[in-house]
């Protein structure tokens, strides 16, 4: 049972796959607390994913949208308006990212770069296209809330994370920029959070992911964040209790982003070096 942080409040999903998704997650912890909801995706990742499964279990129309064309966002939040039958919603998150260049496995020194512009649209631009029509059709209420995903790659070098570090950065970049704007319009709140390395099926393609999220969990004094949790935090940050919190991007990662090193990490690699000493005797 919830406690009915966003009871009676509206709002639009983007980015939910499977159960490993965090929009997934978020979605069904923003139903628990009370809320309405609408999830979109591209057509074609509607087609192939079970978004429609998770519509039915909470009672949710799956709207196909391409978030990269602006016509087809109107077209969107004119739908769930009509859906809601209201004239504003309250609340949006943005979980949408992939990388033609990291599931072709092209080096971040060698790569394609129409591949690239794809890369920073999808993951990053469209944010800011969203908000944009977000904010020209008045969409949200006063001390509404938008959300989006980010990662610590867009602080720190993470080699394999690829270019969709740089996606990162702009992504943080627009929620700064649009979060004052919005502000000043209405009182709307932006911000990204930079969760734990978590195992989404765009994760899972990055080299070496399941090793970096055992290395995580070893370098945070709590362990990694799991979705749900991180689902949680979503819904306080879409929930009144935050109303002074925008153009931020906060970390939900156990600690990683303070910690230097752990004595559990250190524990690991003396362990491993032992090893490889006992095997050359």
């Amino acid at each position: 049972m919830g406690n009915h942080l966003l009871k009676g409040k509206k709002g639009i999903i983007f980015g939910a796959l499977n159960e490993q998704s965090i929009a997934w997650q978020v979605a069904l912890k923003c139903k628990q607390e009370g809320a309405d909801i609408v999830l979109s995706n591209l057509p074609i990742a509607i087609r192939f994913s079970d978004t429609k499964e998770l519509g039915k279990l909470i009672g949710a129309p799956v709207l196909g949208a391409d978030i990269t064309k602006v016509e087809d966002i109107e077209q969107l939040y004119d739908l769930s308006l009509k859906h809601f039958k209201t004239k504003k919603i309250d609340f949006i998150l943005h979980s949408v990212a992939n990388s033609l260049n990291i599931r072709k496995k092209h080096a971040y020194t060698d790569l394609n770069y129409d591949y690239m512009f794809k890369t920073l649209d999808v993951s990053a631009i469209s944010f800011h296209k969203i908000l944009q029509v977000a904010y020209q059709k008045d969409l949200l209420n006063e001390w509404g809330s938008v959300l989006a995903m980010s990662y610590i790659a867009a602080q720190r070098i993470f080699p394999d994370y690829n270019e969709m570090a740089d996606a990162k950065v702009l992504l943080e970049g627009i929620a700064r920029n649009f979060g004052y704007h919005y502000g000043v319009k209405r009182n709307v709140r932006i911000n990204t959070v930079s969760q734990s390395p978590t195992l989404t099926r765009s994760g899972g393609v990055i080299g070496g992911f399941s090793e970096f999220m055992q290395y995580a969990d070893d370098m945070s004094p709590l362990g990694n964040a799991p979705a749900n949790d991180l689902a949680g935090f979503c819904v306080t940050l879409f929930s009144d209790y935050t109303k002074y919190v925008t153009m931020q991007n906060i970390y939900h990662d156990g600690g990683f982003n303070a910690t230097g090193l752990s004595g559990k990490l250190i524990d690991t690699v003396t362990s491993t070096v032992a090893k490889k000493k006992k095997k050359k005797k």
